[in-house]
Parts: structure tokens; sequence; C-alpha cells
């Protein structure tokens, strides 16, 4: 059930209208429980016993450890647990094949798993609270269904926003009503979204697709512009499951943090990390990076911690070692600009220098950085090595072939350098002097719907929405993760 169908909006309103019906808070919830286990089974009714396992798992763990003075077996099986069931579906064929690589053995036995849609989401959640109560950041959730509600809520169950349980879980002890406040800022919030799936991402896969589908029939600047289309494509798709996710979410009363935060505005690749797909990267950070010693251990282990994070990131990304690459990629560009910021870069007053050369200056350095991840997307979005070396051949010994100019990539294009030149303008409007601290963000110019001509506007925007949509079946490519 993909929150751009039908399907999705029939099911949306008839919740919509139990949450508004029903005044007793654990009736609400209760609602709202049944209703994810519902949204998920859609899928395969199956995995509902999967998450329901974990939900049991995280419970007792949780409980226990805080009862218990020594909790290590607990913490033990409630982290272990989750990942040995995260392994067995989604990783063992690939360590089996990777084991029988090596070792040359030509014919091995593999298990025919059905991969549960959104299980590295939900069971990073399950970890993340596990761990939260053990370090006594939070207190374990005594009611059950509060619990299984936070690990099962619909709107981020798929493919995230990953939420932590000292974000959510407090706020199912207040009166989280339906209200028209909320409702109709999250229904933009929502159809922003969808405009970024439907109307952009989805057409642009049908280029990109064709592309990376049979590379060596193209020309260098069809491979070029349909990687330049990727890194569109996957943007908006993704950040627009994030924007539809917070919205449901607003739309009930539950807040969600910002998922993504106009990542190809980055000046380098540490702060590109900072922006895309927040959730995730904070919570490597948080469960991974520091517990592996952060930079307290000196400079030598801070490169070997980035690149195990950024190594295991790739690998949460898919079972394939084309993930692993593209996570290594960045693991090493992460080390890099570490190594250059320690050595080589000074500390200087931004009222030192001109407008025009603090300009020159992030133009060169969000080039550069978009250049080196748009590059990287090649592993990320090909299904094998092959592809991914097939594509590198063609663009940089400039091979010809089929050269088609798709529209779409070109008014994606111009989309994106307008949203980005107004969110600039709009940051250097409210940044105070030449403080370059203040840090560039992206919003959303939310409607007033209660005035006419904003109103119009919207209804407008819904219109190019159904106008314009894409409507061939094509998931959202993170559901695959």
């Amino acid at each position: 059930m993909a929150f751009s169908s039908i399907t999705f909006f029939v099911f949306f309103a008839i919740v919509l209208a139990a949450m508004i019906l029903t005044k007793p808070r654990k009736a609400r919830h209760i609602i709202l429980l049944i209703a994810s286990y519902v949204f998920y089974g859609w899928w395969d009714w199956r995995f509902c016993f999967l998450m329901l396992v974990l939900t049991v798992v995280a419970y007792i763990s949780a409980v226990q450890i805080e009862k218990r003075q020594n909790n290590r077996i607990f913490i033990i099986t409630g982290v272990a647990v989750p990942l040995v069931i995260l392994g067995i579906f989604k990783y063992f064929n690939f360590f089996v094949a990777s084991f029988a690589g090596v070792w040359g053995i030509s014919s091995v036995g593999s298990l025919n798993i059905i991969l549960p849609v959104g299980i590295s989401f939900y069971t990073f959640q399950s970890l993340s609270y596990t761990i939260d109560v053990y370090r006594k950041k939070i207190c374990a959730e005594n009611d059950f269904f509060k619990l299984a509600l936070y690990i099962a809520f619909f709107p981020q169950l798929v493919a995230g926003p990953i939420v932590r349980a000292s974000d959510f879980l407090p706020q199912l002890e207040e009166d989280r009503n339906v209200t028209v406040q909320n409702f109709t800022t999250g229904i933009q919030i929502f159809v922003f979204g969808l405009f970024k799936k439907v109307v952009i991402a989805d057409w642009l896969s049908v280029f990109v697709d064709d592309v990376f589908r049979t590379p060596n029939a193209f020309h260098a600047i069809s491979i070029i512009l349909a990687l330049i289309a990727y890194s569109i494509q996957i943007y908006f798709d993704f950040s627009g499951y994030s924007d539809m996710a917070i919205g449901c979410a607003k739309c009930l009363g539950y807040d969600f943090a910002r998922n993504f935060n106009v990542p190809y505005l980055s000046q380098n690749i540490t702060e590109f990390w900072r922006r895309w797909h927040i959730s995730l990267s904070s919570w490597l950070r948080e469960y991974l990076y520091i517990p592996l010693g952060g930079n307290r251990k000196g400079a030598g282990r801070t490169y070997i911690n980035n690149m195990l994070t950024m190594l295991l990131g790739g690998l949460w990304h898919g079972a394939d070692w084309t993930f692993v690459v593209w996570g290594g990629a960045h693991g090493i560009a992460l080390c890099l600009h570490k190594f250059y910021r320690k050595h080589f870069v000074k500390t200087k007053n931004a009222s030192s220098t001109g407008k025009c050369s603090r300009f020159f200056r992030f133009l060169a350095a969000n080039l550069l950085t978009n250049l080196f991840v748009c590059f990287c997307w090649i592993f990320f979005r090909a299904d094998s090595f092959l592809t991914a070396s097939q594509i590198i051949v063609r663009i940089f010994t400039w091979q010809t072939g089929i050269i088609q100019i798709y529209a779409w990539v070109i008014a994606a294009i111009i989309i994106v350098c307008a949203a980005s030149i107004v969110t600039v303008v709009k940051h250097h409007a409210q940044a105070s002097g030449s403080d370059e601290s203040v840090q560039i963000n992206g919003f959303y110019p939310i409607l007033d719907l209660s005035k006419f001509w904003h109103l119009l506007v919207f209804f407008v925007l819904m219109g190019v929405i159904a106008g314009l949509a894409y409507t061939g079946a094509n998931p959202f490519i993170y559901f695959q993760f």
C-alpha cells in the first residue's frame, strides 16, 4: 500500500475519520496500532508476525534491563535477536554467495527468502529503543501497546524516517488530536511530497531505467544526463516519501523530525551527510560511530571508525558489494575531508573576505561535492559491477550511441536550481550580516488554507499533480532497504 496509491488515500481517510470520532486516548492508540498492522500486512500478512516478534523482544528486554542490576544478558538478547533476524532475511544469501566466491565453490545452496519491506527501518527503531533504555536515556515502556505503536506506526514504518523512542513515546502521553491546524499543515507537506514522487521522480525513472539497463547502447551525453537524473530521482523519491510520512503523522497529530535538508547545497561531504537521510546518519553516528570510539582515540582510530561506519551504512542499504563500495567511497571522502580540515584549513574571519569571493568559494565547493556524490550514485544504482564499469568507461572515453535529451530531466534540473536559488536567497535575507555560521535551511512555504487565494493555489497544485502524475507502477526506491 504505497502512499501514492488510491488504496492508501481510502485507507487514510478511514483512519482519519476513526481518529476524529474516537475520544479516549487509549482507544485512539489501538486504532492506530490496528491500522498500522493492516497497512503493513497489505504487502504480505506474514510480515506482521516478524514485526510482532521484534516488538516482544524489545519490550521484554527493556523491562528486564530496567528491573535488574545485572542486565547484560537482556541487552545482548535485545540487540542480538533483531540483528540475527535482519541478517537472516536480508544478508544470508549475500554472505553465503560471497563466501562461496572467495573459496571458489561453484555450487552453493541459498534460501528462498522474501525480504520483508522496511525491515531495516523498524529493526533500527527497536534496537535504538533497547539501547537507550540500557543507557538510561529513557525509561522502559510498560505499556506494550504503546511500544508496539512506536515500532509499527504506519507513516514511517516501511521507509522511515527512523524515529527515536525518546521523540515519539512522550507524544503518546499527550492528547494528540486531529485538529484543523495540524491537518492543513500536514496535508500540504504530504502534497509537496506527492508532487516530488509522482511528477518528478517517477517520470525520471523511465529514462534512468532505460540507460542503466543497457548503458552500452547510449552516448556518453545520455549517460551523464541519466546520472544527473538519478541523483534528482532518488532525492525526490526518498525525500518525497519522508515528506508524505511527516505529513501523514502531522494530520494525525504527531510530529516527526525533518529527514532531508537541501543536501545538494552542501559544500563538503561531511555537510552532505548532515543533510541527507538525517535520521539514518544520526542513528549511525550515535549507535555505531560513537560506541566504536568516535574521534576520542586519536586521528588514526577516527578514520577507521569513519570507514567502518560508512561501510556498514552502505551494507545497510542493500545486500550487494556495490553498496559496500558506495559506502566505502563516502567513508574515504569523509576521512579526507577531516584530514584536510585538520591540516590545511585555517580559521578566517568571515568579514575579511568579500561577498563575491565567498560566493565563488561556495559555488566551487558545492560543485565538487555534487560531482563526487553524483559519481558515487553509479554504484548505488547499478545492478552489478559490470554495469557500473560500463557506465564509467563510456563516460570517460566519450563513447558514441543513442543521444536522448529527455525533457523531464531538463524540467527537473530547472526545478532543483530554482528551488535552490529561492532557498539561498531566503537564507541570506534571514542571516545577520555576513555570519557564515548560519546554515542554509530548506523550508516549506506553508499556505493559509483559510484564505481563498491560498486555497486556490493549493487546488491548482493538486490539479497539476493529477494531470502530470506518472501512472505506471513504480514503488519507492527505499522500500527495498
